[in-house]
């Protein structure tokens, strides 16, 4: 019965999906203020009843309610109680509804927290919201019912996916549609905008919270999804370039574009047009994002569904609203007019250089992703596109970007001095220099005596900069970062050593220059301490933020270039060198799991003779679908990951074994999430809460439809 309920609590979402699309809109039109007011209460009895229907589906997956088709076939009576929760959403259609769930929360959120917001203006983005829900509630019901029964239950269901079978990936999804169905609030704001004719420094206030939330979200999902490809695939690496993967990555930069462009539309009323296309385009690579994990076209281990028709259905709803989209947007980009004018060395031109490598970056990707299916469309040809293209072709531009940051941020609005930033962040530099030749030294064994000269050094230098020609000062950033882009691009393009160091010298410069930004922001005197923590949040955010960004260049380079990695075959008892580290493979067993069998290793790790960790790496069987997977074995650390894989047994006696020594690998991670803490504080400024005195702050002067 409660199956049944859940069926119809969707289709009454669809119906009431109509209604919160359809009359606010005719509403917002006529100035009918009565229709207007239909938006919030028809968006939070859509989301009440996608939310029924979603508990609906959780609790036959919890009581293993085999009547139901996709229980049966993505669940099991021996799985853990977490798998069985998350195999709700482990699949197609589950997840679908989650999308549709999380969708519906978002509109309900415009309705709740949107009281500051143009009647019109907040009936429009709810209304647009509403279309949205209509779209794939449509999906869901007509192509891909959740609530299908079983006309004969069997006794037990085929289980799920043993990859999914993982805490990484039972949370990784959420997260991911949180940032991906949160971009549509973005989408809707500027759908609205359109329509309405009206885009200032209001419209761009209110819109960045909802971006920046769905940015955050994004960059948990991403991070979360790279992290369990880490540890549970056995490879030893942390990205890919697999299709899926780059599908969340484009909307990541591309939102990442578009929370910088709505910076210089709320500051300058400039980049108007610009903010709207990144909007439009944002929720646009979204859902090509959802195409090519639903359609089949890409296959991947991250796919939901190989079905081409759903996938039609798909490309469907990405042309009405993607295309819809830019259509309105040709038709309206006469009157989004720019009113603030900036020089060529400005804050607003750095966001303009910063928006312009990430969106390149996005289509370098883009292109990367579908190029084999375009040429096998258009050429006849079979093709791989994997990671040297990426990495060459990708890189220089987000190296680009890294090198600007620190600059840009500091620039003056309207027109910079680029000599006073540059003379303020030669420190940082010189800083970033240190780290690197430090990094050269500690990788051949001289870090001690590294320490020795560049402490005494430092200080000396510390002591006398003042009497340093401010000429010299403006002109030291400059050369290091000329060093540390040249370096970084011969190092990628040739697989040098030098990757290491000139990855630590640009996540470095990136790492003190948001140190810098924040400390120039103290003024000058006594208590700058005091003010530095009376900065407003958002100050904080960008800071921590920008910090993150550096962290992870400086950990993806460091594990690309000074990774250790064994591929050997060992019997009982015997030993292979990993590094620094000798590893003994003391004892295979046999293990029985809750739901699979297990062949364990026991190695233990020890260095110059002394212990230092026994490790145990697994090879599981799940006997229900009869997949195997591998379980990596890793002693995390600071500094370094131990990292070890146990294989198949050979015929000659012994067993495959991968091991690796991943140099700063936990950075990579910390990274992200500080990223993702800096987005949060900014969101807790109570200058960036939805219209929290947006319009005392920006009355609105939009530009008059035409």
């Amino acid at each position: 019965m409660i199956i049944e309920l859940g069926h119809f609590a969707l289709i009454l979402a669809l119906m009431m999906a109509v209604v919160q699309a359809v009359l606010p809109l005719w509403g917002a039109q006529r100035g009918n203020a009565v229709l207007m007011a239909v938006a919030a209460p028809a968006a939070v009895a859509q989301f009440a009843l996608v939310a029924f229907a979603f508990g609906a589906l959780t609790w036959a997956f919890v009581t293993s309610d085999f009547s139901v088709a996709l229980v049966v076939g993505n669940s099991h009576t021996l799985k853990p109680m977490l798998y069985k929760i998350s195999g709700t959403w482990g699949n197609h259609e589950g997840s679908l509804l989650l999308w549709a769930l999380i969708l519906a929360l978002f509109g309900a959120s415009a309705a709740w927290f949107g009281a500051g917001l143009p009647e019109r203006l907040r009936a429009r983005v709810i209304a647009v919201q509403g279309l949205i829900g209509v779209a794939f509630l449509a999906f869901l019901l007509f192509t891909s019912n959740p609530f299908l029964r079983m006309a004969v239950p069997p006794m037990d269901g085929r289980d799920l996916n043993p990859l999914l079978q993982d805490p990484g990936l039972a949370f990784h999804p959420p997260f991911l549609y949180l940032g991906y169905v949160g971009l549509s609030m973005s989408f809707s704001f500027a759908i609205a905008a359109l329509i309405e004719g009206r885009i200032d420094a209001a419209w761009a206030r209110w819109v960045r919270p909802w971006t920046l939330a769905a940015w955050v979200f994004l960059t948990i999902g991403i991070a979360l999804g790279s992290w369990w490809a880490y540890y549970e695939l056995g490879w030893g690496g942390f990205w890919f370039w697999d299709p899926v993967e780059n599908a969340s990555f484009m909307p990541w930069l591309l939102s990442a574009a578009l929370l910088h462009s709505a910076i210089v539309v709320e500051k300058r009323e400039s980049l108007k047009s610009w903010t709207i296309l990144l909007a439009i385009l944002a929720f646009g690579f979204s859902l090509i994002g959802t195409f090519i994990v639903r359609s089949g076209v890409i296959t991947s281990v991250h796919s939901f569904a190989n079905d081409p028709e759903r996938g039609v259905f798909i490309l469907a709803i990405l042309a009405f609203f993607t295309g819809g989209g830019l259509l309105l947007y040709a038709f309206r980009a006469s009157a989004m007019e720019a009113r603030g004018v900036f020089g060529l060395v400005s804050r607003e031109s750095a966001l303009v250089a910063n928006n312009i490598l990430l969106a390149v970056a996005a289509f370098v990707v883009f292109v990367g992703t579908l190029w084999p299916l375009f040429a096998e469309l258009l050429l006849g040809r079979v093709m791989s596109v994997g990671e040297p293209f990426f990495n060459a072709a990708f890189t220089p531009f987000f190296v680009a970007l890294a090198v600007i940051l620190p600059l840009g941020a500091m620039l003056a609005w309207k027109r910079g001095d680029p000599g006073r930033v540059s003379a303020q962040l030669a420190p940082a530099a010189l800083a970033a220099l240190a780290a690197a030749v430090l990094s050269v030294a500690v990788v051949q064994g001289q870090g001690m005596a590294a320490l020795a000269v560049l402490l005494p050094a430092g200080a000396v230098l510390a002591l006398a900069w003042r009497r340093f020609p401010a000429r010299l000062r403006s002109h030291l950033p400059l050369i290091v970062l000329a060093i540390g882009v040249v370096g970084f691009l011969f190092a990628i393009q040739t697989g040098r050593s030098a990757l290491g160091p000139m990855g630590v010298l640009i996540g470095s410069w990136v790492v003190f220059g948001a140190l810098t930004d924040l400390w120039s922001r103290t003024g000058r005197g006594a208590d700058r301490l005091g003010r530095l923590m009376r900065l407003p949040r958002a100050d904080w955010g960008k800071a921590v933020a920008h910090a993150g960004v550096g962290v992870v260049i400086f950990a993806v380079a460091a594990m690309l270039a000074w990774k250790t990695e064994v591929i050997t075959v060992v019997d009982r008892g015997e030993f292979f060198d990993l590094g620094p580290y000798r590893v003994q493979l003391a004892e295979v067993r046999e293990e029985r799991g809750p739901n699979y069998f297990s062949t364990m290793a026991e190695m233990v790790v020890t260095r110059g003779g002394a212990h230092v960790v026994t490790l145990y790496p697994e090879k599981r069987v799940y006997p229900v679908q009869a997949m195997p997977t591998t379980e990596a074995a890793i002693d995390y650390g600071a500094l370094r990951d131990l990292y070890l894989v146990i294989g198949d047994p050979q015929e000659g006696g012994g067993w495959a074994v991968r091991a690796y020594i991943e140099p700063f690998a936990n950075w990579l991670w910390a990274g992200c999430l500080m990223m993702a803490f800096g987005g949060l504080i900014s969101l807790s400024d109570r200058r960036y809460r939805i219209a929290a005195g947006a319009r005392k702050a920006a009355p609105a002067r939009g530009v008059p439809a035409e």
